[in-house]
């Protein structure tokens, strides 16, 4: 799973990563600081299935804190998105085809105005703005990628009669559409799939548009409402759009896991609440207590929160434990494994994830909890914990 980071240039997506993901990368106070591709582990926290056991999780990826498990997915931070990046204006085509293997994305806007569209210094700069060019340039990406072959296309899933899901889903099929998505985008339009070539453009780039939201929902992280517009222009974006909106203060996030890191304070990631553990300067805890304040108003920083929204409701992904009888691997780890599922799987599916041997060879699965016995066309829910047996 990649969930894609964009904005604008200058609207904090590197420091929102850094803080996501501590990777070692360039944060500057200037448009397109970055320019290719940072590639990230982020981590999704969830209750440690162990815990309810008295026992704590060894994770062979990811990490356990006071009862918390951290797991694993991919974060990717592109150059930012300007007015005419479907064009190639800025670093827009780099940046789009960065963008396309993306599950999903997290919009990261600057919510103090103190930058315009570009990433230049303004005053008083409306941030839905912001959200609205790159919900267009979006559209137009998808929209160009449809109309280089419209004509024809069209016309060939006419006169063959070809099924037109198939024939777009192909046609997008860099960017990760199903046919089944375009299915779904067409049973909520009026659109005549039969005749696509008498579509308007206005009717072309309805559809794009609802493909686009489809298969790279959004979400959008509300940066630096602790700026002294920031908390008014939240107020203002939230109620205009329809996105998950959540605050984000992404530099106290990066403050505080650094501090925690160094040994200053004990912080969890998403808590709204640190403890100190050692002597501080005067400036360390003026910098502390403004976080404090901030997290104290909104619950927390909003990074950790954005992190477990963008998989667990944009996305709907389960996390699913492989438990045995034991709990254990052969050299005694407990539950070292925790995959992310997509809403709607099976026994069967989380089987298969395992091994296609176990998939194939599937008998049934026991709940860890119940030990109660569930066949293979049993759904998923969000931190079973199964053993699967095997003939």
């Amino acid at each position: 799973m990649l969930i894609g980071l964009v904005g604008r240039p200058n609207a904090g997506k590197s420091t929102f990563f850094k803080a996501a993901t501590m990777a070692d990368i360039l944060i500057a106070n200037y448009p397109f600081a970055t320019i290719k591709p940072n590639h990230g582990i982020a981590y999704v926290k969830i209750h440690d299935l162990a815990a309810d056991f008295g026992k704590v999780s060894n994770p062979r990826e990811g990490y356990v804190r006071n009862g918390l498990r951290f797991v694993p997915f991919d974060l990717m931070d592109v150059a930012g998105l300007v007015a005419g990046a479907s064009e190639g204006k800025g670093l827009g085509n780099e940046f789009l085809n960065d963008l396309a293997g993306a599950d999903a994305f997290i919009h990261v806007v600057d919510m103090s105005g103190e930058t315009d569209g570009e990433g230049k210094p303004a005053k008083d700069y409306y941030p839905g703005e912001d959200i609205k060019i790159i919900e267009r340039e979006l559209d137009l990406w998808y929209l160009g990628i449809m109309k280089k072959v419209w004509k024809s296309f069209s016309r060939t899933v006419e006169a063959q009669k070809t099924n037109f899901a198939e024939a777009v889903s192909k046609q997008f099929s860099g960017l990760k559409v199903t046919s089944d998505d375009v299915k779904h985008v067409i049973l909520k339009s009026n659109l005549n799939v039969e005749h696509p070539s008498k579509w308007s453009d206005e009717e072309v780039m309805s559809f794009a548009r609802a493909l686009r939201r489809y298969t790279k929902p959004m979400i959008i992280a509300a940066n630096k409402v602790d700026r002294p517009n920031g908390r008014e222009n939240f107020n203002k974006v939230k109620k205009e759009f329809d996105y998950p909106i959540i605050p984000c203060f992404a530099d106290g996030e990066l403050t505080l896991r650094y501090a925690d890191k160094a040994g200053l304070i004990e912080y969890i990631p998403g808590e709204s609440k640190f403890s100190v553990k050692k002597e501080l300067s005067e400036k360390q805890k003026e910098a502390l207590d403004k976080i404090s304040e901030v997290i104290e108003e909104f619950g927390s920083t909003g990074v950790q929160q954005i992190l477990n929204s963008v998989i667990f409701d944009v996305l709907k992904y389960l996390a699913i434990f492989p438990a045995g009888s034991k709990m254990e691997d052969s050299k005694g780890n407990v539950l070292p494994d925790c995959f992310l599922m997509p809403e709607g799987s099976t026994a069967l599916d989380f089987a298969f994830r395992l091994h296609s041997d176990i998939g194939n060879n599937f008998v049934k699965a026991v709940h860890i909890k119940t030990k109660q016995a569930v066949g293979k066309d049993y759904k998923l829910k969000n931190l079973d914990g199964l053993e699967i047996l095997t003939r």
